[in-house]
């Protein structure tokens, strides 16, 4: 084994005996699976009643709807139409949850919107097209046929609702898959500055104490940085991977043990359901169909199997950039609070990065996405939030340049912290200025 492996075998060694460590690792995935589980519980618990108004100015549905009340729903009618601006920002709407919109061709061409607030849950959704649905059927028969209602809804055709977003009814911005890439990159930029402190409080231990004295009269400078970074960055890989087995077993069991059934409609029982209470067949089935959607994100949308690949190449190569830094500063410093100026920058460029998720969520195009995606500092959290939203055809390049321009960085930042830290990591007793890391950084 070379002088480099040993350091690392010693910080790796060292960092995984720690109780901290053992605590993160084996807590911490528990502590996230509890609040899945807290997700999952109170995801599907939407809004049990709707106020919803419906636009309809030829008159078309005759102020009716149902002929009884029900419980789910309140229906209100407006005789004029709405633009979907109107309704989503004035005050005299706010009331209302969701906004159906009947215009005078819904009979001819079977089609309508719903434009909602609140994203409506799968039991809303058919309620609300069950409803509008029998309820123009009824005024066809009157109008068209001279058939029974019955036996006309044997020959009919559905009567389909597009639900849109008020705040985005052409429905552009893919949101909830932005925030899962979100996470993604917040995990990066928290396990970097984790670990990244730790290499900063071994250097800065090591300086103070003079051991590093001891160590560089057997191993050069640049093996000892090395060695450090590369341990520690071990340790982390190893903290990760409990992290990913962790929650993905536990995923994998709340999905075999809590929700079974979930998406399998062969296994409910609808004719039971219906038999059991007094309700309608088809209340019974709306009732059967309402699924939670926070369950329907975790196991249906998220492609775990890309995502994790790449989470873990762009924590390795960020992990280096910003490593490297963390070991310039520590072995910088004249004293072992000396540093303490430098880290804050840090701690403004991983809000930065964060920034830079919450903006590419929601405008996941735009040309500042674009320049954040090659930019060093945040490209981890912007690539892996436009990743988890998807690449249009063509552009998938974007993301492999985004990697190689953060690598080339890093092993920039790692040749310039060599020369720092070989110059700098034998001083003692100075005030730490910008002079001294750029005076370092100039000499071989």
């Amino acid at each position: 084994m070379n002088k480099s492996g040993i350091v690392a075998w010693r910080e790796l060694r060292e960092r995984t005996a720690s109780r901290s460590f053992l605590l993160v690792t084996f807590i911490g995935p528990l502590l996230v699976l509890g609040i899945i589980y807290s997700l999952f519980a109170i995801g599907g618990k939407t809004k049990t009643h709707w106020n919803v108004l419906i636009t309809d100015p030829a008159n078309i549905m005759d102020h009716k709807v149902m002929a009884s009340e029900n419980k789910a729903m309140t229906y209100s009618f407006a005789d004029n139409y709405i633009e979907v601006e109107e309704f989503a920002n004035a005050k005299k709407y706010r009331q209302y949850d969701a906004m159906v919109e009947i215009n005078e061709k819904i009979l001819g061409n079977k089609s309508g919107f719903v434009f909602y607030r609140e994203e409506p849950s799968e039991r809303i959704r058919i309620l609300i097209r069950y409803q509008m649905e029998r309820r123009l059927e009824e005024v066809m028969v009157g109008q068209f046929t001279n058939l029974d209602i019955n036996k006309f809804r044997q020959i009919k055709q559905p009567v389909t609702f597009a639900f849109r977003n008020a705040y985005d009814p052409k429905g552009e911005s893919p949101v909830v898959q932005g925030w899962v890439g979100f996470v993604f990159g917040a995990l990066i930029f928290l396990f970097i500055f984790l670990f990244g402190m730790t290499i900063l409080r071994s250097v800065t231990r090591e300086k103070a104490n003079r051991v590093i004295e001891v160590l560089l009269a057997s191993i050069r400078p640049n093996q000892l940085m090395l060695g450090k970074i590369t341990g520690i960055g071990i340790s982390a890989l190893l903290q990760m991977l409990v992290w990913i087995l962790v929650i993905g077993s536990g995923l994998y069991l709340m999905r075999e043990t809590l929700f079974p059934d979930f998406g399998d409609a062969a296994n409910m029982d609808l004719m039971q359901a219906a038999t059991a209470r007094g309700d309608s067949y088809a209340e019974r089935y709306f009732s059967a169909v309402e699924y939670n959607e926070f369950v329907e994100l975790i196991y249906n949308r998220i492609r775990f199997g890309i995502m994790l690949f790449y989470f873990v190449l762009f924590f390795v190569v960020a992990y280096l950039f910003y490593g490297a830094f963390f070991v310039s500063i520590g072995a910088s410093m004249g004293s072992e609070s000396d540093g303490q100026q430098f880290v804050f920058p840090l701690i403004l460029l991983f809000l930065l990065g964060l920034y830079a998720g919450y903006h590419t969520v929601y405008y996941p195009t735009d040309e500042l996405t674009t320049w954040m995606q090659y930019l060093p500092f945040t490209a981890p959290m912007v690539s892996m939030v436009r990743l988890s939203m998807g690449y249009r055809v063509g552009t998938e390049y974007e993301l492999y340049l985004s990697l190689f321009i953060l690598l080339v960085s890093a092993l920039g930042m790692l040749a310039l912290s060599n020369r720092v830290f070989t110059n700098g990591v034998l001083q003692f007793g100075h005030r730490l200025r910008v002079r001294h890391i750029v005076r370092w950084m100039k000499k071989n």
